[in-house]
């Protein structure tokens, strides 16, 4: 009895590979075997960056927080501090995105909380 291969299974498992690494440089597009290590690498790649992009964009508002504030004469840290003290419940995105944008409304709220 001839050996089973099951061709259209296996067919459909290299071409979902070939689909996902097109765009890819060369053989990592063409040969299997090598567009099978790139797209897996990307995949974990992939994984790992979207939790690292949470971290990141946290980082930009803080950044950001911080540049506004001491257009204010104070400081990242001392600013969330009053905020908290004063129990004004704004997130780091949203006061971000009013220091980047609107500037006059982020001043209002400084005064607010360091009065």
């Amino acid at each position: 009895m001839p050996r089973s291969k099951n061709k259209v299974a296996s067919h459909r498992r290299r071409k979902r590979v070939l689909e996902k690494a097109k765009g890819y440089f060369g053989a990592r597009s063409k040969v299997y075997t090598v567009a099978k290590n790139s797209v897996e690498k990307g995949l974990t790649h992939a994984y790992k960056d979207r939790r690292q992009k949470k971290r990141v964009y946290r980082s930009l508002w803080i950044t950001r927080i911080n540049a506004a504030a001491r257009l204010n004469n104070t400081s990242y840290s001392k600013l969330i501090d009053a905020l908290n003290k004063k129990n004004i419940d704004i997130n780091r995105k949203v006061l971000s995105d009013l220091a980047y944008n609107n500037l006059p409304a982020f001043n209002e709220i400084v005064k607010f909380a360091l009065a």
